[in-house]
C-alpha cells in the first residue's frame, strides 16, 4: 500500500548537539524541530557552520544529539545502541558526501556491489548504475571517470540498497556548474522515480529552486521556512 503524500518519514525534536574543546563549548544545534515527508525533496540551505551537516548527521545515525529525539516513521531511535544504528543506516538510509569515497582498485559495477551485498533487498549494481546516466562506464576504474562521474557512481551506490532515505551533503561541492547539473538531475531522478525521501545540503541558493521545500540555518536553528510552488529542473538553474 502506498504511503499518503504528507506521512511523515522522519522526525528530530528539540536535538541539541554541543561540542566540548577543553573549557570551551560550541553549540552545533540548539533545539531544531524538523519533519521529513515521504517523498519529498527538502534543501537544507545556509552558510557553513549554522548546523546543516551536524543536522544531517543526527538524522541519519551517524552522530547522537546531545538531547532530543530522532523517530523514522513515527519509532524512536535508539542512540545509544550502535546495534541499532548500524541496523537502521544499513538498511534505510543512503548518504551521500563532498568526496566520492570511492575503492580505486574497483571498478564502478564494484564499488556499487559492495552495498549490495550487505542489503537486504538491492536492486543490481547495473540498474543502480544506469539509473545515474552510467550504463556504459560500469567496467570503468575511479581514475577513468571525471569527478562528476565518480559522484553519481557513490550516488549509485548509496541507492542501490533501496533506502527509504537519501541523505546528500554538498555533493555538488567539488564540482562545476555543468557537472553539478549532471549530479543533481540524478538525485532529482531517484527522488522521483523510486519516492525517496531526499535531503541535500547546500550553500548555494540557487540548488533550493529543484526542492519541494526548503529549510533556511543560522546559528545552529532552522530560521525560516519555505515552500516552492514549482520545482524547476537543474537544467534551468542559473548557476
Amino acid at each position: 500500500m502506498e504511503r499518503e503524500a504528507s506521512a511523515i518519514a522522519l522526525q528530530g525534536r528539540a536535538l541539541t548537539k554541543v561540542y566540548r574543546m577543553g573549557t570551551v563549548e560550541v553549540r552545533a544545534l540548539r533545539g531544531v524541530d524538523v519533519d521529513l515527508h515521504e517523498g519529498e525533496l527538502v534543501v537544507l540551505l545556509g552558510p557553513s557552520g549554522s548546523g546543516k551537516s551536524t543536522l544531517l548527521n543526527i538524522l541519519g545515525g551517524l552522530d547522537a544529539p546531545t538531547s532530543g529525539s530522532v523517530l523514522f516513521r513515527g519509532s524512536e531511535l535508539s542512540m545509544d545502541s550502535e546495534r541499532a544504528l548500524n541496523l537502521y543506516r544499513r538498511n534505510h538510509v543512503g548518504f551521500v558526501f563532498q568526496f566520492y569515497n570511492l575503492i580505486p582498485s574497483l571498478t564502478a559495477r564494484e564499488n556499487v556491489a559492495l552495498v549490495t551485498e550487505i542489503a537486504r533487498h538491492p536492486m543490481p549494481p547495473a540498474e543502480a548504475l544506469s539509473m545515474v546516466g552510467l550504463g556504459d562506464r560500469m567496467d570503468h576504474f575511479p581514475a577513468q571517470l571525471s569527478g562528476g562521474e565518480q559522484q553519481r557512481v557513490a550516488i549509485a551506490r548509496a541507492i542501490a540498497k533501496r533506502p527509504d532515505l537519501l541523505l546528500c551533503d554538498e555533493p555538488t561541492g567539488a564540482l562545476d556548474s555543468k557537472t553539478g547539473i549532471l549530479v543533481l538531475d540524478a538525485i532529482l531522478k531517484i527522488n522521483r522515480s523510486l519516492g525517496t525521501t531526499t535531503a541535500l545540503i547546500t550553500h548555494n541558493a540557487v540548488i533550493a529552486e529543484i526542492a519541494n521545500r526548503v529549510l533556511y540555518f543560522g546559528d545552529g536553528r532552522i530560521v525560516e521556512t519555505r515552500l516552492n510552488a514549482v520545482q524547476r529542473r537543474p537544467a534551468e538553474l542559473q548557476w
